[in-house]
């Protein structure tokens, strides 16, 4: 008699019964489900899957499609191994490196031993399409984490060596697509012929390899340019393969061999040294008389404008803080979102003609009472602090809505000058693995938001696709529009933010949506190995998020 195991789907709320040792596959046939663009991964007891997933036990599933985040990373990750093997069979021995999420796809750095030509990306499309038509499967394959170390190291691959010789597993798994090998941080699909939507172009010095759209998975995700975002990714990444610490393998290998405070110190350096070139480019300009500094939730844009500030005084200028939360509109009169819930992130929810007001009286060397917003009352009052700009002095205004033009219309350009701010993770986990960005900063907001305001790390997770879709909304799309970009990402943090952010992972409980994402982090953050704060300065960006901090905040 053949065993059975009991299917709850969340999809359709139904159970099915299907033989022990099926797959995920095996139970979304069993459950007639119908998903538009087709399941790519499943949520099993709300850790996520790939769909090779095979059953012993009764489970909770739920399918995920390429419109969910996740389902969205296991696309990718899929592609990205099509695009390994279509590489390697034209150009055997070359080098790729997956490394840089721009334009709304992924810049990739394809060394050939000569200059990359049109034609050539051309080739490397075509023979992605041949794979994609040939169906093929990938074979996820487990053995000991030994035996696939030197599997790798036959075949060339160190970043991978270097990663699973310090993982310290016992067993790890990779994949194989025909007579290609690679590993892969997360699941892929069971087969090629579902990557149906795809396209590589030659991006400056290497390719660009663009991905559906989630809100539309039949069509591209539309192209942006992001110029000044590249040149600091390629900046960052110069410098580290100088140094030889490309990967988290290297990244690791250096710590275990003494070499931690080093890298802290090297890095802190290398970010001083920004903000100072920063600071000199304003005081060049002499007609600055305001500073903006925006970017994206738990970038360290406080840190930043702090420790720029310190840099300008160096100069001989004088900063002065703005807030835009005092020039917030009464409660009454702040916009709502399509829930009906006030929407304190829109640029509305400022009073723009009252700031453009202030400011231009200013700039024209009139004194103005600042305001002050009572947010118990809900309401703007007059703080009777009276300011008028003196020589050298410069205003800095920091916050979500720097960048954006309506902020400060009636203000000329020539007064001005933007800084966008974010933490652009540069270090890889292997040459075909990126870590996304947004990792590195839900992780900071979670430490964060435990500490100094009092949420769990399952509340940040609950609320970070909000957060995102209001990035999305008034920050991304002004962020190329900046004078100067700064990675306020260190090189070491993640080992770092290891410590504090894993307990916090563990108490989120299993049976909420929001544990396959703590899940997925906790997994993550166990390639790098753990590094003390100790020896990290009072003012570094980092000390914002996990404390320590010489900086009032």
């Amino acid at each position: 008699m053949v065993q059975e195991v009991k299917i709850r789907c969340k999809n359709n709320k139904k159970n099915v019964l299907i033989p022990m040792g099926s797959t995920l596959w095996d139970a979304y046939h069993a459950l007639n489900l119908q998903m538009p663009y087709g399941p790519v991964s499943a949520k099993v007891n709300n850790k996520v899957e790939g769909l090779h997933y095979r059953f012993y036990n009764d489970k909770d599933v739920e399918f995920l499609d390429v419109t969910s985040p996740s389902g969205m990373r296991t696309y990718t990750r899929s592609l990205f191994f099509v695009l390994v093997k279509a590489v390697q069979d034209l150009f055997p021995g070359c080098e790729l490196r997956i490394d840089t999420p721009v334009a709304r796809g992924y810049y990739c750095d394809l060394r050939i031993g000569r200059t990359l030509e049109e034609n050539d990306v051309t080739a490397i499309w075509r023979r992605m399409k041949e794979i994609v038509a040939a169906d093929l499967p990938f074979r996820r394959i487990q053995s000991p984490t030994e035996e696939a170390v030197e599997m790798f190291r036959r075949a060339g691959m160190t970043s991978k060596v270097k990663l699973l010789e310090s993982a310290g597993t016992i067993y790890t798994h990779y994949y194989r697509l025909e007579d290609t090998t690679d590993y892969f941080y997360g699941s892929l699909l069971t087969s090629t012929g579902g990557l149906k939507v795809f396209d590589v172009m030659k991006y400056y010095d290497g390719l660009l390899l663009r991905i559906p759209s989630r809100k539309n998975p039949e069509q591209l995700e539309e192209m942006v340019h992001q110029e000044k975002m590249l040149e600091i990714f390629r900046e960052h990444h110069h410098w580290q393969e100088i140094v030889g610490l490309s990967t988290v393998g290297d990244f690791n290998r250096a710590c275990q061999e003494g070499h931690a405070t080093e890298l802290i110190n090297v890095a802190e350096a290398l970010q001083e040294k920004k903000i100072v070139r920063i600071a000199d480019e304003i005081q060049s300009r002499r007609n600055l008389k305001l500073v903006l500094i925006a970017g994206p939730s738990s970038s360290g844009k406080t840190t930043f404008s702090k420790r720029l500030s310190i840099q300008l005084m160096a100069n001989g200028m004088k900063p002065y803080p703005v807030s835009l939360d005092d020039y917030f509109v009464d409660r009454e009169h702040t916009p709502k979102d399509e829930h009906g819930d006030y929407d304190f992130e829109s640029l509305y929810a400022l009073d723009l003609p009252f700031f453009n007001r202030q400011l231009q009286a200013l700039l024209e060397g009139e004194e103005v009472e600042l305001p002050r917003f009572n947010f118990q009352k809900g309401v703007r009052e007059m703080s009777g602090k009276k300011l008028r700009l003196e020589e050298n002095m410069i205003l800095i205004l920091e916050g979500i809505h720097g960048l954006n033009p309506e902020l400060t219309a009636q203000i000329e350009d020539r007064y001005k000058y933007r800084i966008y701010v974010s933490a652009m993770t540069t270090i890889l986990l292997d040459t075909h693995n990126y870590i996304p960005t947004t990792d590195n900063r839900l992780l900071r907001r979670i430490i964060r938001d435990y500490k100094y305001r009092g949420y769990s790390a399952l509340d940040t997770i609950r609320r970070w696709p909000s957060v995102r879709a209001g990035e999305d909304k008034w920050i991304f799309p002004y962020q190329e529009q900046a004078d100067a970009m700064f990675n306020s990402a260190l090189l070491f943090e993640l080992a770092v933010i290891r410590n504090q952010a894993l307990p916090l992972l563990e108490r989120v409980p299993e049976n909420v949506p929001e544990y396959s994402e703590a899940y997925r982090l906790r997994k993550f953050l166990r390639y790098f190995v753990p590094m003390s704060d100790d020896e990290i300065p009072p003012t570094s960006l980092l000390r914002e998020f996990v404390g320590g901090s010489s900086f009032q905040y």
